[in-house]
């Protein structure tokens, strides 16, 4: 029964230290789904059009009806005191009587409505509100769409560091091999020394590769976690296999895709510029004009000799009081004038600006086009490269083997198929990458 009861914690126990520790597992498409969701700049983007949306309101509610309340007390420790003339009270011509009014200590509560009838600033706030909203939600997706190429080159750094592992790791068997029968040969006096270090010094530096290939794997899955919003240590498993990917990837038909340069988020942010600069150019028109408020007051008194202001017996006077206020700028000494031309230049120069814009962007999309169509190219030739050096070192080994072929030529035709395996492993991440560079520009998943 012991025996049984230990079993059960143990089991429980090592289910319980499985759950605390969740093994996440994404294609390339769900780490990104899962990025937009949970990379700390997308739920800041998140937080900033709810900012926004606050603060439009905000400028709105400047507009609305206002209510204040007031209270006050005072408590006059020495009164001051007024003089009158005697003659008032019967005295004697020329002299005066101290006297004093009111009681030391009063009360008074009061309540205001205030309503702004007519002022131009407000009403350009409340317009430029939406151009700051729209700027927001662009910048939103401008933020989603910086995500999704940060967790796409992430995710292929992964890929390529644990296929980079996965070759090294064959690499380096096949010179183990190598190097223990060259030993051998020379050992037996059918071989020389120098032999032997060729292969070694080729042994060493895979090793090398290796150890670093290692440690980028590791790296390389702590930049992918950080940028989908996990943890730095959280274990996360890719489904997809670099080949595999690279080849989904290859879509000569996006080269041909109809751009429209009103879908590109920076033309969109452009634009949120120039819709700034034009509501900073009405608004300094605006102080031009007069402003006009209106408000009504409500407010009651009370004073006594001592505090018993919330006795029944205490009297309060009633007040009220309706009123406008309206203010009409005359003349600045041309301040408004330079102010106004300042913003007219800025609105002018926020127009140049989007036109440069335009421009750059059709540049970027036609370099974007141009690297992809070269990464394909180069991914293509990759591949046949590395099956030609494949070939070439597998007849080496044979020729080697067989003594028809020298150490040095070896290592030649093993350090020629080393180079060309990264340049394919690196071929296929440009291939993903640049893809996903086109894509932003076009802004579509196409």
């Amino acid at each position: 029964m012991r025996n049984q009861l230990v079993l059960l914690l143990t089991v429980l126990s090592l289910g319980f230290g499985y759950s605390q520790e969740q093994t996440y597992s994404f294609t390339l498409e769900e780490a990104i789904q899962f990025a937009l969701e949970n990379n700390y700049a997308a739920i800041n983007a998140d937080r900033d059009i709810i900012d926004a949306q606050k603060q439009k309101w905000e400028t709105i509610a400047d507009g609305l009806p206002q209510i204040s309340g007031a209270l006050s007390y005072q408590n006059q420790l020495k009164q001051p005191v007024s003089l009158l003339p005697a003659e008032l009270a019967g005295g004697e011509a020329g002299t005066f009587i101290p006297v004093v009014f009111s009681q030391p200590q009063s009360a008074t509560a009061t309540a205001t409505l205030s309503q702004q009838i007519f002022d131009g600033s407000y009403i350009v706030g409340v317009q430029a509100t939406k151009a700051f909203l729209s700027y927001s939600n662009n910048n939103k997706e401008k933020t989603a769409l910086e995500v999704r190429k940060q967790v796409v080159e992430a995710y292929g750094n992964v890929l390529l560091a644990e296929e980079s592992v996965e070759i090294l790791e064959k690499n380096k068997s096949t010179l183990e091999k190598n190097v223990y029968e060259t030993s051998k040969l020379y050992e037996n006096g059918l071989g020389e020394q120098e032999s032997v270090d060729q292969l070694q010094i080729t042994l060493s530096s895979i090793e090398n590769q290796l150890q670093n290939a290692l440690r980028l794997k590791e790296i390389t899955l702590q930049m992918l976690n950080i940028s989908m919003g996990l943890d730095l240590s959280a274990p996360t498993q890719l489904q997809e296999n670099l080949e595999d990917l690279t080849l989904s990837k290859i879509d000569i038909g996006l080269l041909n895709y109809d751009f429209n340069i009103n879908e590109n988020v920076d033309f969109k942010l452009a634009e949120n510029l120039n819709q700034q600069r034009y509501y900073e150019w009405k608004l300094a028109k605006s102080r031009a004009l007069p402003t006009l408020n209106a408000f009504v007051n409500y407010g009651s008194s009370a004073y006594s000799n001592t505090f018993d202001f919330f006795s029944s017996d205490q009297q309060w006077f009633d007040s009220s009081i309706l009123g406008f206020d309206l203010s009409i700028p005359i003349f600045s000494s041309l301040k408004r004038s330079a102010s106004t031309q300042r913003a007219k230049i800025a609105l002018e120069k926020a127009k140049t600006q989007l036109t440069e814009a335009e421009q750059q962007i059709r540049l970027q999309l036609e370099n974007a086009k141009n690297n992809y169509t070269l990464a394909i190219a180069n991914y293509e030739t990759a591949k046949q490269n590395l099956t030609l050096s494949e070939r070439i070192e597998n007849k080496n080994q044979i020729k080697y083997k067989e003594g028809l072929a020298t150490s040095f030529e070896l290592r030649q035709a093993q350090t020629q198929l080393y180079t060309i395996q990264q340049e394919f492993l690196q071929s296929m991440v440009e291939v993903i990458n640049k893809k996903t560079e086109l894509e932003i520009i076009l802004n579509t998943k196409a």
